[in-house]
């Protein structure tokens, strides 16, 4: 008998840039901002009124989502991506940060022989 994964009930949701399933606590969730202009913001409690889009917090699905034109699509209307793109490489400047901290440089002094 093959052995069966249980997610539990994780709600499953669609990233609009690599149209791939992911658990909601992977995926950003973007609203049309509440102001009535056409700018996206990013949902980051999961609480805002209205429909909301899915996308994976990398560089590549969010460059994905802007060649399709997915934005506009899934929010009504909505193009203005500031917000996202902030959220987005502030993310990868923080996941990077303590990789870079952790590697130590040695000088090279030659007298070590």
């Amino acid at each position: 008998m093959a052995a069966v994964q249980h997610l539990g009930n994780q709600p499953q949701r669609t990233c609009i840039g690599c149209r791939k399933k992911g658990s909601r606590s992977e995926l950003l969730r973007l609203v049309s901002d509440a102001g009535g202009s056409s700018a996206v913001a990013v949902d980051e409690r999961r609480r805002m009124a209205g429909r909301g889009a899915w996308l994976h917090p990398s560089e590549a699905c969010l460059a994905l989502a802007v060649k399709r034109r997915a934005f506009g699509r899934a929010l009504n209307g909505a193009t203005g991506t500031a917000a996202v793109e902030r959220r987005i490489t502030a993310g990868t400047l923080v996941a990077d940060a303590p990789a870079a901290a952790a590697t130590t440089v040695q000088p090279e002094s030659g007298s070590e022989n």
